[in-house]
C-alpha cells in the first residue's frame, strides 16, 4: 500500500511539474508577441523618421515628416496591438473566415460573397485621388513593417491566437481598408431585416395592427399601405423555411443590434465657458478587445486626436485644434429588396423593365478547414446581388417563381468615403468639413460638427433616389422588374438634412427622427429611438448653460423615460390594490414588487432591484400580448417595444385588443394581462436571482459582456480573453447598454459605447475621452482592460495635442527609421 502510495505522490508530482512547465512554455511563447514600445526599428518604406509616443495610457501619438509617414506609423502601432483583430475584419468582408475556423464559419463566408464587398472595395480605390491612395499605400506600409518585424524578430506570430490558427497573414492593402469600411456599413444598417419582417409581419396581421407591433415614430407620417400580399403574387403567411443562426464571428448583427450612438453639441451662448462642446458616444456591439482604439496623429495641416477602429487610418470621432467631430447611426433607408421574377422557359433570366435578362454569374470556391471546399454560384441583376431564401428569412416572403436582390449604396464600386474622411481631419471649418464629406456614400451617420464659435449637424451617406410611385416606399420587398420601384442613383447631396447654427443654441442626436418630409426624401420609416431623445431634451433645456461636466452627466444618465411613461399605464389598476396577502405567496411577492415600483425614479441603477423587476415584467407582458397573434414570428421580437406597449395601454386606435386572448374563450383584460405578466416575471426572477425582491441588483443581471470573438467559448481560455462588468443603464437611457433579449441571460449587456468622447474648445487640452476596454489586444498585457475599469465607472483620460503632456510619464517611444 505505501508503494503505491508512493508511485500515486510521483505520478500526481511529476503531472504538475509537466503542466507547470507547458504553463511556463506557453506563457513564454504568448507573452513574446507583446510589444516592445521603447525599440529603435529600421523599416522599409518610410520617406523619414516616425516617432511613437505611447502616453501613460498607451495612446499612441505619432509625429513624422510627412503625412504618409504620419499614417505609416498609424498603421504600425495598430498592428503592434491589434493585428489579430484586423486580419479578422478582412477575412471577414473577403469571405475567408472558415479557411480558419471550418464549418462553423461556412455560411457567413457564403453571404459575404455573396454581397461581393471585398470586390466593391478593390474596384473603389481607383475611384480615390491620388493624396488618399497614398494615404491609404503609407498606412498599409506600416502594416506590413509590423508584420515583417514579427517575423524577423520571431516575436511570438504578433499576436497569441495565430499559434492556434494559421499563422499565415497576406500583406495589408487600400483595399483592405476600403473593405472595412463596407463592413462598418453592414454593421450599421438593419433595412433589410426590417423589410422582411414588415413583410412576414403583414402577412400575419390585419392592416390596422401592423402599426401597433411596428409602429412609426410619433409625427406626421406616410399614408397608409397596402400589405405585402396585395403587392405580390403571394397567398398568406409562407410554410416556415430552416433558417440558420450566423456564427459570433459574423460581421452582419441582427436588426435591433444594428448600430445607434448619442452626440450633441452646445454653441457658445448655452457653453458657460463661452465656447463650443461637443460630445459623442458611438454603440457597437461590445467585444474584448474593443472595436475603439484611440490615437493622435500629427499631420501638415495640425495635430488631430480621437477614436480610430484600426484597419483604417482616420478619426472617426475626434477633433483637431479648429474643429471636432462625432457620429451618430442616421438610420437612413439605404437598402431595398427586389423580388426578380424568373423566365418560367428559362430561370437563368429575369424580368427587367425592358424584357428577360440573363443573371450575371461567377463562381466561388469557399476553402473550408477539414472540409471538402464549397463551390458557390453567385448571381446579380441590375438591382444588386440575389440572396437565397435561407439568409434573412428571405424564403418567407419570397413568391414562387422569384428570387431576392438586394439594392444597397455601400456595394458601389466607386466608393469614395475614404476620400471624404481624409477631408474630414484636415477641415478647419464646418463649411469645409460638410463638403469634404459630399464624397462619402456609406454608412450614412449624422456628423456632428463643432467650431470654437459654432454648431452644424449635417446627415451624410448617399441617399437613394427612389420614385414617388415606388410600390411600397422601400419598406418592404418590392417587384425588381417595375421602372418605378427601381433606384435612380443618388438624391443630391444639398438634400441630406443639415442644421447649422442651431437657434437655441444646442443640437444632438439620439438615433431620433431627424426630419418630417414626405418620401422618397424622408430619410427613413425605421428611427433607432424615440426614447433617449426625450430624457437628453429635458437634460439640456434644464440648464441655461452647459459644461465639459454636463455633458459627461449626460452621457452618463441611467433615468428611464420608459418607465416613467410605462409604469403607470401598466400598474394602473394594481396599484395598492388587493387583500392584505401572507408571506411566501404569490400575491404577497406582487404587492411587494409593486411597492418597490411605485417608489422608484426609473432609475436603472445597476445597485437597485427596481431595473431588474421592471425590465422582466416588461419582457413578460410583452410576451403575453403577442404570442397568440403571431405565434412563431413572435421570436423576432425579443426587446420590450415601448410605442407598441403605450399604444395597447392608452388604447390607440383599439390597441387594447391585444390584451385579449384570441385562442381562448374568456375576455382577458389590459389589467389581467399585466396582472399575469407581472407574476411570471417575478418567478423568472425567482429560479435565477431568490425571491428577497429587495436584495436583487440589476447589475447581477446587466453584466457588460466583452467577450473574445474566438476564444470566448473555450473553457479556461475564456476566463482570460473576456471581460464582464457589472453596468448601469438599459435599452432605453442615455447610458445605454443594449440588452441581449434572449434566454439564458437576456439582460446581459451586448451593445454600448465602447468609445466616449467630449470635446470643450474653452480648454481643448481638458477634453477628455475613453474606450471600454484597452488599447492593446493582447490578453497578456495590461494594456488589455486597463480602461475597462474607468469606463464602467464612468471616468475618461485626458485627451490633448501637447507634445509634452503626453511624453509625461508615458509607457514607451518608439522610433522607425527608414531603412537605406
Amino acid at each position: 500500500m505505501a508503494r503505491i502510495f508512493r508511485w500515486l505522490l510521483r505520478i500526481v508530482t511529476g503531472g504538475l511539474l509537466l503542466a507547470f512547465l507547458i504553463g511556463c512554455v506557453t506563457y513564454y511563447l504568448a507573452s513574446r508577441s507583446i510589444p516592445d514600445y521603447n525599440a529603435r526599428l529600421t523599416v522599409e518604406g518610410l520617406s523619414g523618421p516616425v516617432e511613437i509616443v505611447r502616453d501613460n495610457a498607451n495612446v499612441p501619438h505619432i509625429f513624422g515628416s510627412s503625412d504618409e509617414d504620419v499614417y505609416f506609423g498609424l498603421g504600425f502601432a495598430h498592428a503592434q496591438d491589434r493585428l489579430w483583430q484586423i486580419t479578422m475584419a478582412r477575412r471577414a468582408a473577403q469571405g475567408r473566415l472558415s479557411e480558419l475556423f471550418g464549418v462553423r464559419t461556412a455560411k457567413t463566408d457564403e453571404l459575404l460573397r455573396r454581397f461581393g464587398l471585398y470586390e466593391a472595395a478593390s474596384a473603389s480605390v481607383s475611384s480615390l485621388d491620388a493624396e488618399t491612395r497614398a494615404a491609404l499605400e503609407a498606412y498599409s506600409a506600416g502594416i506590413n513593417a509590423w508584420i515583417a518585424t514579427v517575423n524577423e524578430g520571431a516575436l511570438g506570430r504578433g499576436a497569441p491566437e495565430f499559434f492556434l490558427f494559421s499563422r499565415e497573414i497576406a500583406p495589408w492593402r487600400p483595399a483592405d481598408t476600403v473593405a472595412l469600411g463596407k463592413i462598418m456599413a453592414l454593421q450599421l444598417t438593419g433595412q433589410l431585416s426590417e423589410e422582411v419582417l414588415r413583410a412576414r409581419v403583414s402577412l400575419q396581421l390585419p392592416e390596422e395592427r401592423l402599426a401597433d407591433i411596428l409602429p412609426d415614430v410619433p409625427g406626421p407620417g406616410a399614408a397608409a399601405l397596402p400589405d405585402y400580399a396585395s403587392l405580390m403574387p403571394i397567398d398568406g403567411p409562407q410554410a416556415a423555411w430552416k433558417t440558420y443562426a450566423l456564427d459570433r464571428m459574423s460581421p452582419i448583427k441582427p436588426r435591433i443590434f444594428a448600430g445607434a450612438s448619442n452626440a450633441w453639441a452646445a454653441a457658445p451662448k448655452r457653453s458657460a465657458a463661452g465656447a463650443s462642446i461637443l460630445a459623442n458616444d458611438p454603440h457597437l456591439e461590445l467585444t474584448a478587445p474593443t472595436v475603439w482604439y484611440l490615437a493622435r496623429i500629427e499631420l501638415s495641416t495640425g495635430g488631430v486626436i480621437g477614436g480610430t477602429i484600426p484597419g483604417i487610418p482616420f478619426v472617426l470621432s475626434g477633433r483637431s485644434d479648429a474643429l471636432a467631430w462625432g457620429i451618430t447611426s442616421a438610420y437612413l433607408d439605404d437598402q431595398d429588396v427586389f423580388m426578380e421574377e424568373l423566365n418560367p422557359a428559362n430561370p437563368q433570366e429575369y424580368r427587367t423593365p425592358t424584357g428577360w435578362k440573363p443573371f450575371s454569374t461567377k463562381s466561388s470556391i469557399i476553402r473550408i478547414k477539414d472540409a471538402e471546399p464549397i463551390t458557390i454560384t453567385l448571381r446579380r441583376t441590375e438591382n444588386g446581388p440575389v440572396l437565397p431564401g435561407s439568409h434573412y428569412n428571405l424564403a418567407s416572403v419570397t413568391p414562387a417563381g422569384h428570387v431576392g436582390a438586394l439594392g444597397w449604396t455601400a456595394l458601389s464600386p466607386r466608393d469614395t468615403s475614404m476620400q471624404a474622411a481624409l477631408g474630414l481631419q484636415k477641415a478647419h471649418s464646418i463649411e469645409e468639413a460638410i463638403a469634404a464629406m459630399e464624397l462619402y456614400i456609406a454608412p450614412a451617420q449624422n456628423l456632428t460638427l463643432a467650431e470654437p464659435g459654432r454648431v452644424a449637424l449635417k446627415m451624410v451617406g448617399a441617399m437613394p433616389s427612389r420614385n414617388p410611385a415606388h410600390d411600397s416606399q422601400g419598406r418592404m420587398p418590392a417587384l425588381g422588374w417595375k421602372a418605378t420601384n427601381r433606384w435612380a442613383g443618388r438624391i443630391p447631396y444639398d438634400r441630406n438634412p443639415e442644421f447649422i447654427d442651431p437657434e437655441g443654441g444646442i443640437l444632438g442626436n439620439t438615433n431620433n427622427k431627424t426630419v418630417d418630409r414626405p418620401f422618397p426624401e424622408h430619410v427613413s420609416f425605421n428611427w433607432g429611438d424615440t426614447q433617449r431623445i426625450q430624457r437628453w431634451t429635458r437634460l439640456m433645456q434644464t440648464r441655461e448653460v452647459h459644461t465639459r461636466e454636463s455633458f459627461i452627466d449626460a452621457q452618463l444618465d441611467t433615468v428611464s423615460v420608459t418607465a416613467r411613461t410605462l409604469l403607470p399605464l401598466i400598474a394602473r389598476d394594481l396599484w395598492f390594490t388587493g387583500e392584505a396577502a401572507p408571506e411566501g405567496t404569490p400575491e404577497r411577492q406582487r404587492q411587494k414588487a409593486l411597492e418597490l415600483l411605485a417608489n422608484w425614479n426609473g432609475e436603472m441603477s445597476e445597485h437597485l432591484p427596481e431595473p431588474l423587476i421592471f425590465a422582466a415584467w416588461l419582457r413578460h407582458l410583452q410576451g403575453r400580448l403577442i404570442r397568440d397573434e403571431l405565434g412563431p414570428l413572435s421570436a423576432e421580437f425579443v426587446h420590450p417595444e415601448p410605442l407598441f406597449l403605450e399604444r395597447v395601454f392608452r388604447d390607440v386606435d383599439g390597441a387594447a385588443v391585444w390584451c385579449d386572448v384570441v385562442q381562448s374563450t374568456a375576455q382577458e383584460s389590459c389589467t389581467d394581462i399585466a396582472r399575469i405578466a407581472l407574476d411570471e416575471a417575478l418567478l423568472w426572477i425567482a429560479e435565477r436571482y431568490g425571491t428577497q425582491l429587495e436584495s436583487l441588483r440589476w447589475g447581477d443581471a446587466h453584466e457588460a459582456l466583452h467577450d473574445h470573438a474566438v476564444l470566448g467559448d473555450v473553457p479556461v481560455l475564456k476566463w482570460i480573453v473576456n471581460i464582464h462588468q457589472s453596468t448601469s443603464g438599459g435599452d432605453f437611457t442615455l447610458l445605454r447598454g443594449r440588452t441581449k433579449g434572449t434566454e439564458p441571460d437576456p439582460y446581459a449587456n451586448v451593445h454600448g459605447a465602447g468609445f466616449r468622447g467630449v470635446y470643450d474648445f474653452s480648454d481643448p487640452d481638458s477634453s477628455v475621452f475613453i474606450t471600454a476596454t484597452g488599447q492593446s489586444g493582447h490578453p497578456l498585457s495590461r494594456h488589455y482592460d486597463d480602461l475597462g475599469a474607468l469606463w464602467r465607472r464612468g471616468e475618461y483620460i485626458p485627451m490633448s495635442l501637447d507634445p509634452e503632456l503626453a511624453r509625461a510619464a508615458n509607457v514607451g517611444v518608439t522610433v522607425l527609421t527608414p531603412a537605406q
